[in-house]
């Protein structure tokens, strides 16, 4: 079986961006909101938010739920396409 690759796309492109832009909206630390994540069940290091946000880590449906409930907003948002309310522009 031929290994499946592992390039991120521009959505999950997109998605980490949105991440990293509303954690520090929210004025939280990669460690604060690992710390979330992992509170609502899903277990994260800030190294693998970190790397999530640098795109070098895929963002699982796991991960994208538990980062939204974390940071208290939909998982559109998240996915940059439902925008955050206020002067904010997520999309690109």
């Amino acid at each position: 079986m031929a290994a499946r690759s592992l390039d991120i796309g521009p959505a999950g492109i997109r998605t980490a961006r949105t991440i990293e832009i509303v954690r520090t909206e929210r004025g939280l630390s990669q460690r604060r909101l690992a710390a979330r994540v992992t509170a609502v069940g899903r277990p994260m290091s800030n190294t693998m938010l970190s790397r999530i946000e640098r795109a070098q880590r895929r963002c699982d449906v796991d991960d994208l739920v538990a980062l939204a409930e974390a940071l208290h907003v939909s998982v559109l948002v998240l996915l940059g396409v439902d925008p955050l309310p206020g002067p904010h522009l997520l999309r690109t």
